[in-house]
């Protein structure tokens, strides 16, 4: 099939949630302004993540999976998806669903105006802690990227699929997805989008990976954007 978009789904001990997805990403499947497909990058699950995702991917044909050996990240899980998918735009949302798949669609009609369309979760539901922590992270994150995007944390973004695998992630660069799409002269635009509570599983990052982590990773981002390499060809013979 000529598929247009394809929507990672990187999952870490996710067994409780994956039912759900399954049933939530079909039924977004169906009404998606997208021909589209998902690509399960599994993160080292020491659960029963890995049984439910090739179930799941036997039962659907627009499923499939990645797996690691090991965990090694969500940036690695992203990149991974990155590095796979073979369609002209690219999509992730996390497994916990607290983002809506058909909230897919309010990105989606902004993509051909823009390189990346990413979510900003409206009316929050996490607790006050995280909350609180994730709006400093921002605030520094836009202070050393000049980006203007208020929620780089959303858990739903549509990208151009050539602009997503230019990006040179490292650890914790996916909280820099906007910034890095401007780094090769890309545009960018935020859309507000439903949020919900966590239904199932736990949350897989605490107050360092919130706060003190993000910060760490902005002055990485800088000695990545002093090196960066960008370039455009003008003529091949």
């Amino acid at each position: 099939m000529n598929y247009e978009f394809t929507i990672i789904i990187p999952v870490y001990n996710e067994e409780d949630n994956l039912e759900r997805v399954e049933k939530e990403l079909k039924e977004y499947l169906a009404i998606c302004t997208k021909k589209a497909k998902v690509l399960f990058v599994n993160d080292g699950s020491k659960d029963k993540s890995q049984q439910l995702i090739e179930a799941i991917c036997q039962r659907n044909e627009a499923f499939g999976f990645v797996k690691f050996t090991k965990n090694k990240g969500l940036s690695a899980a992203i990149k991974a998806g990155f590095d796979h998918v073979d369609t002209p735009l690219v999509g992730y949302i996390d497994s916990d669903l607290q983002t809506s798949p058909e909230d897919f669609n309010l990105l989606l009609e902004h993509i051909d105006q823009y390189d990346l369309v990413t979510g900003v979760r409206a009316d929050r539901k996490d607790s006050f802690v995280k909350n609180a922590s994730s709006t400093i992270a921002n605030n520094i994150r836009r202070a050393f990227t000049n980006d203007g995007m208020d929620d780089t944390g959303c858990p739903l973004k549509v990208i151009k699929t050539d602009f997503a695998k230019r990006i040179p992630m490292f650890k914790g660069l996916h909280r820099f997805l906007p910034a890095m799409i401007l780094l090769q002269n890309g545009t960018i635009v935020q859309i507000p989008i439903r949020h919900f509570p966590r239904m199932a599983g736990t949350a897989k990052f605490g107050l360092w990976n919130r706060l003190l982590g993000p910060l760490m990773d902005c002055f990485a981002y800088l000695w990545m954007k002093k090196k960066y390499i960008n370039y455009e060809v003008e003529k091949i013979g």
